[in-house]
């Protein structure tokens, strides 16, 4: 038992001495160690890393796993790995190494980077802020050289507490400048609020350079250095590059050259970003530049402008070309960019009323004397235009409009309608003032292109007197008597019309009265109209019946004559051939052959006459007595016989007046 406790506290005595003397050391690998020097043959002679294995901390740092060392002889610190977040920014303050030029802010950047600390330290690196900085991503460094400043902690090692004060004091001014997250152009990092989406798009940055050479006395704004992307060395992707920007030549102060939209990610302790609004030349204007930046540039105002040079853009004073109607990212504290209207704006000279412009607010009504002494106030309006070729011109030579409005225009302005109003008495200023505004318009016109001005046109208001003022009261009773004179002219023009209006109500009581009975008179004309009319109707048709009866008797006298000419022709034709006939025929019978023909003649044209005379051959009353058979039939026969005997004494007649008319 004795041997057992004996062996157990050697063991344990054996675990103690090698933790305590560190001779095995196990280093988790979310960690990395820190290695520190105890005791050896030297010192560290010069800074706080022992390049050269001295007592001290040592500048390699040991990752994760077993590590052997000498008993005694070294402490390892475990410490974290150092993540930068993404989206943040981490920075760097070195320890140990050079100290820092003068007018030098922060370490310069060495190519070998920081985690070699060994090779940063031969490399000439220098102590303190340093000039490089931490993306996102997990670094194994070593916290005794260098501190590592994050927008969460500090990563550091046996911080002194001027160390600790030093450091602190640097997250704080990282943190009112925003250092610790990049630079966003138009996003919401600097927008009032999230509604502000124009606002942030028309934002851009003004970077202030806080190392480097300043600037010389003449200099206000640093100029642009660095932009070819084709120079390597100098060009610095808008001051990230903090060495090629020096290398180019860059200044510290106020740069000339601005950050727009996009995401830059600037060391802070480098470079500050001011945020102002883009330049925006509205419709309607143009933007003339007063540079205060750049090289002396040659007059470009012409011959016989002798109020100040016109430069070439990019050259110090008023540039030759405006700016036309747009957004630009300005930089106001290079220069600056006065608005001149390319629209017509009126000038009003009254206090009453002022324009959005602002231009004419100390303008008043014009005082004058008249002709006749009274003193009446006239406002005025005037129209004015500007080239926007001479807008230059005018900045130049006045500064601003406001300036050319209350030093030339008004005094211009006042002066001219005061020598107007000593020449017109007041009715006449009244009277006359379309002529006066003419007049005024085209003499004026030349005063004001003299200023580089085109004057459009001049409106003048009605005088009127001041109110507390005599003159005011004595131009108050002029214009009243005005007034009556004018009520008793409209009176005396309305009593006439009044007179005219009776004889016009006459009228129009007597066409009233006509009309009242134009129905009548309407209904009555139409029936004589109607009359007429029928009259005309009849006899015309009775002429045409007339005409119509004269023709038909006409047509029938000719039909008669005709048909007379016709039958006595006729009548003569068969006469004459019956007669030859009957000759022929006398010739050819003799005896009782010629009684027979005779007859027989007479037969027919007794059956003839029987037919067209509608005789009846039965008597209808019975004269005799007798049979129906016997008695009827010889009274027919004896008719018969009567009848034929006459007939043909009659044929017998005609037959001798034919003959003798055919023989003779």
């Amino acid at each position: 038992m004795t041997w057992l406790i004996a062996i157990a506290v050697a063991v344990v005595v054996l675990i103690v001495l090698v933790a305590i003397s560190n001779v095995i050391v196990y280093i988790p690998n979310d960690r990395v160690g820190v290695v520190e020097r105890l005791w050896g043959a030297a010192s560290v002679s010069r800074g706080l890393i022992a390049l050269n294995g001295e007592v001290g901390y040592q500048p390699t740092v040991l990752r994760g796993g077993l590590h052997y060392f000498f008993p005694f002889q070294y402490r390892v610190h475990k410490v974290d790995l150092v993540t930068i977040p993404q989206g943040e920014i981490g920075y760097v303050f070195a320890r140990d190494g050079h100290d820092l030029e003068e007018g030098q802010a922060l370490g310069r950047t060495i190519q070998a980077g920081i985690e070699d600390v060994a090779a940063f330290l031969r490399a000439g690196g220098q102590k303190g802020p340093q000039r490089t900085i931490l993306r996102e991503g997990t670094y194994a460094f070593n916290v005794a050289q260098f501190a590592i400043i994050t927008a969460s902690r500090v990563h550091g090692l046996l911080l002194s507490e001027e160390e600790r004060s030093t450091i602190d004091h640097m997250g704080s001014v990282l943190k009112e400048r925003g250092g610790f997250s990049p630079v966003i152009i138009g996003g919401r990092r600097e927008k009032a609020s999230a509604d502000a989406d124009d606002t942030a798009n028309d934002m851009l940055g003004v970077v202030t350079v806080h190392d480097g050479p300043v600037l010389p006395p003449d200099e206000i704004v640093a100029p642009r250095v660095g932009q070819d992307p084709a120079d390597k060395a100098t060009f610095h992707n808008n001051f990230q590059n903090i060495d090629a920007f020096l290398r180019a030549g860059g200044n510290r102060g106020r740069q000339h050259q601005v950050l727009v939209e996009g995401t830059y990610y600037i060391n802070r302790l480098f470079a500050t970003v001011d945020f102002i609004p883009k330049t925006v030349v509205p419709v309607g204007f143009v933007g003339v530049v007063v540079s205060y930046i750049g090289k002396a540039g040659t007059d470009r105002s012409g011959e016989g402008y002798s109020h100040g040079e016109l430069v070439d853009s990019a050259c110090r004073g008023v540039w030759k070309e405006p700016l036309l109607p747009g957004k630009y990212a300005f930089n106001t504290y290079a220069g600056k960019i006065q608005m001149v209207p390319t629209t017509n704006f009126i000038l009003k000279w009254t206090p009453e009323v002022t324009n959005m412009h602002k231009f004419d607010e100390n303008l008043t009504e014009v005082s004058l004397i008249t002709k006749d002494a009274f003193e009446p106030l006239l406002p005025l309006s005037v129209v004015v235009h500007i080239d926007y070729r001479k807008a230059p011109l005018v900045v130049q030579r006045f500064g601003d409009i406001k300036r050319l409005v209350d030093q030339t225009l008004d005094p211009m302005v006042s002066a001219y309608f005061k020598n107007i109003g000593q020449t017109k008495t007041l009715i006449q200023l009244i009277q006359n003032r379309a002529d006066i505004q003419q007049v005024a318009s085209v003499e004026m016109m030349e005063r004001f292109a003299a200023y580089n001005l085109e004057l459009q046109e001049v409106l003048i208001g009605t005088p009127h007197g001041s109110a507390g003022n005599a003159s005011g009261a004595r131009i108050d009773t002029l214009l009243n008597q005005l007034r009556d004179r004018q009520v008793a002219i409209e009176q005396v023009a309305t009593f006439e019309l009044q007179e005219q209006s009776a004889v016009k109500e006459r009228s129009l009581r007597e066409a009233r009265a006509k009309t009242d009975i134009q129905a009548e008179l309407t209904n009555s004309m139409i029936h004589i109209e109607i009359k007429k009319n029928v009259g005309d109707a009849n006899v015309v048709e009775a002429s045409k019946r007339a005409n119509v009866i004269g023709i038909d008797a006409d047509a029938e006298r000719r039909r008669l004559t005709a048909e007379g000419d016709g039958r006595a022709s006729a009548i003569a034709a068969v006469g004459k051939a019956e007669a030859e006939a009957i000759q022929a025929k006398s010739q050819a019978l003799t005896g009782e052959g010629a009684r027979l023909q005779l007859i027989n003649t007479l037969g027919a044209q007794f059956a003839e006459a029987i037919r067209d005379g509608q005789i009846a051959i039965v008597p209808k009353i019975s004269l005799g007595g007798g049979d129906a058979s016997g008695n009827g039939l010889s009274s027919l026969i004896q008719l018969a016989s009567s009848l034929l005997a006459e007939r043909a004494d009659a044929g017998m007649a005609d037959g001798s007046k034919a003959l003798q008319s055919s023989q003779g």
